[in-house]
């Protein structure tokens, strides 16, 4: 629930609480004038509360229940129900060294399709915020085996169709586009790529056509521009900023007030006051879940292993900093979450 759908909920509730209460203090106040001019009797005016209690009581059962129907619904739109999106899935997590001081863009691209299948269940959207390896390389399997529909950018439609993906199923954006996948609204936000201290990156450029011939290795997927995404459920439904990459477009981000933020924890400086733009810009998001900080050539069977690059600690500490308010999810990989990125009863 949104922050203004909450402000919304509460106020509506407590002017409800009072005009109970206001209903029956006059109805008590008036009750001595009615038995004088009725001439009846303490029992009989008595019932005029009785009845009055019945009222309120048979349109609270009515009224709880409307409460409890999906507000889309009653907005004469479907429930939302169970429903699943992934964001830059990358579920085989093959070594390519980058971890251990051998790096080698050689490396070949593998999906392991019985990791990625139990995982992924039946989702409808798969965003992907980029082209690089560890945000594409599943995707061609997710896609060909669910039919979900992928949202990127032209680079991503060029590599995806060479690798097999119906081109049918791939909606090409490049940043403000604001999507509404039954229900999901997709807003697409324009963004960049995180730099090394260096100030640079593995694998830029993009693609305007198919590449001449399959990639193969990892150095045969560009970054391709880089998207960011707040997805809502729902009419004034929670909503979601999901980030791919540690850098963002100030302009681009500024007044979307998403009530959770998966921000990437970058691995250098480079980005200059990175968290306290960031936050300010998103309007200090009620909750922010740290993500793209682990070591993601390790397997998913395990706790996730800090990137010695990524200083995870400090990312926290200055997100507390700009925004005590704010509640902190350090997530792990076995953990189900609800909207609220609360851990959910299964």
């Amino acid at each position: 629930m949104s922050r203004r759908l909450r402000a919304v909920t509460l106020a509506s509730s407590v002017a409800g609480a009072v005009i109970v209460a206001l209903d029956g203090t006059v109805l008590t106040v008036a009750q001595p004038r009615l038995q004088r001019e009725l001439d009846a009797s303490y029992a009989q005016v008595q019932w005029t509360s009785t009845g009055y209690l019945i009222a309120v009581a048979s349109l609270l059962v009515f009224a709880g229940r409307l409460g409890d129907l999906p507000h889309g619904l009653l907005r004469g739109r479907r429930p939302l129900g169970h429903r699943r999106l992934f964001a830059d899935p990358y579920l085989t997590r093959f070594p390519t060294g980058l971890f251990d001081g051998a790096f080698d863009p050689r490396t070949r691209l593998r999906t392991d399709p019985k990791t990625v299948d139990a995982h992924i269940g039946r989702p409808e959207l798969v965003l992907v915020s980029h082209s690089h390896w560890d945000h594409l390389s599943d995707v061609p399997h997710i896609a060909k085996t669910t039919g979900a529909r992928v949202v990127g950018t032209e680079t991503t439609y060029h590599l995806l169709v060479s690798l097999g993906v119906d081109a049918g199923q791939i909606s090409v954006v490049k940043g403000g586009e604001v999507l509404d996948f039954g229900g999901i609204t997709v807003e697409v936000v324009p963004s960049l790529h995180s730099r090394n201290k260096s100030c640079s990156y593995f694998a830029p450029g993009t693609l305007h056509d198919r590449p001449a011939r399959t990639p193969r290795t990892i150095a045969d997927l560009p970054e391709g521009d880089t998207l960011a995404f707040q997805v809502t459920a729902g009419a004034g439904g929670p909503s979601a900023f999901l980030m791919g990459a540690s850098d963002f477009s100030e302009r681009a981000v500024s007044g979307l007030r998403p009530d959770l933020a998966m921000v990437a924890v970058p691995t250098s400086t480079s980005t200059p006051r990175y968290v306290p733009r960031l936050l300010r810009a998103l309007g200090t998001p009620g909750v922010v879940v740290p993500v793209h900080w682990d070591d993601f050539e390790l397997p998913l069977t395990g706790s996730p292993v800090p990137d010695p690059a990524a200083d995870l600690d400090a990312f926290l500490a200055q997100v507390r900093e700009v925004s005590p308010a704010t509640r902190v999810v350090r997530p792990d990989y076995r953990t189900v979450y609800d909207s609220e990125m609360r851990p959910a009863q299964r």
